[in-house]
């Protein structure tokens, strides 16, 4: 993992960082822009970790660009994805002094960082920032919630329905949706293997409910087949 270190304001930023100010609609932004707080920017290539579990939860993290997943290795040797974050998501809000799980980069990926302790003194101090955490966890939870009762009460198929409505929302661009994981990272998160992924995607082809315009580009024909067995 790269060691991090946030220059203070009158120090010049380290190779990397550059100082960051969230647009006025970004939620996040609410909090950047408290006296005191001071965001910054880093990138991490694909593949490269972000942070580990157990270690101390310092930093909370906004992506900028890219994507993350967020995991934990079990002792067999498996890997169970608990969410992946995109353009906009924030992430590292952990409810401890250290993380319960790892982030990486699953392609070149920049995020804004802000330090822990600069949140916690501004909420402190600030309703609007202490409502803007406050609101981040709770999704986080109700994002925890969810992804329980899709590993525990739903078919293989109706698991692949779920994931692919999820992807539509946040990232389907003119009727496409481009996926940054692969079937694998998609198999770890919907506690599914590979193969059965790939049979799922290639079944829900043959009936006509997507089209693939490339491994990881995907046009959705019947948005309802999928929400019926999402249901």
């Amino acid at each position: 993992m790269l060691t991090q270190t946030i220059p203070s304001p009158a120090v010049p930023a380290a190779k990397g960082f550059s100082a960051s100010r969230a647009p006025a609609t970004d939620p996040f932004g609410v909090v950047t822009r408290c006296a005191g707080v001071i965001a910054t920017e880093f990138s991490y290539r694909k593949e490269e970790e972000i942070y580990g579990e157990g270690e101390p939860s310092e930093y909370v993290y906004q992506v900028i660009r890219g994507a993350v997943r967020t995991y934990k290795l079990l002792n067999d040797g498996r890997r169970q994805i608990g969410a992946f974050l995109l353009s906009g998501d924030v992430f590292g809000l952990d409810p401890g002094s250290t993380h319960r799980l790892t982030a990486e980069a699953i392609t070149d990926t920049t995020v804004r960082l802000v330090k822990r302790r600069s949140l916690e003194a501004a909420a402190g101090s600030d309703v609007r920032v202490a409502h803007q955490l406050w609101t981040m966890t709770a999704g986080d939870l109700r994002h925890a919630e969810d992804h329980m009762l899709l590993l525990g009460r739903k078919t293989a198929l109706e698991r692949v329905a779920t994931f692919l409505l999820e992807m539509d929302r946040r990232l389907a661009k003119a009727g496409m949706m481009a996926l940054p994981m692969c079937r694998r990272d998609i198999g770890d998160y919907l506690g599914l293997t590979l193969e059965t992924v790939s049979r799922a995607l290639s079944q829900l082809s043959d009936e006509g409910i997507l089209v693939f315009s490339s491994a990881r580009q995907i046009v959705l024909r019947n948005r309802q087949r999928l929400a019926d067995m999402d249901a």
